[in-house]
C-alpha cells in the first residue's frame, strides 16, 4: 500500500492511513513494519458468504490530508 500511494513507511503511520471494512469486524489492517495490506481477522469464506459463489470482501483505503 506504501508502495502503490508514493509514501515512505514513516509516512503512513503520519497520515493516519488506516483500512476500514464494511460492518462491525475488520478483516484487513495495514502492517506497521511493511506498510502490507494484511488480514487482520480469521476470515470464514462459509460464514460470510454461505450460498454465494463469488464472495467478495471490500475495503476502504483512508488517507487523511492531502496527498
Amino acid at each position: 500500500v506504501a508502495k502503490d500511494l508514493g509514501l515512505q513507511l514513516p509516512a503512513i503511520s503520519g497520515r493516519g492511513v488506516r483500512v476500514v471494512s464494511e460492518g462491525r469486524t475488520q478483516y484487513f489492517a495495514l502492517h506497521g513494519k511493511t506498510g502490507h495490506l494484511v488480514t487482520a481477522e480469521r476470515i470464514d469464506r462459509e460464514q460470510l458468504c454461505r450460498l454465494v459463489e463469488k464472495c467478495v470482501l471490500r475495503c476502504e483505503l483512508i488517507v487523511e490530508g492531502q496527498m
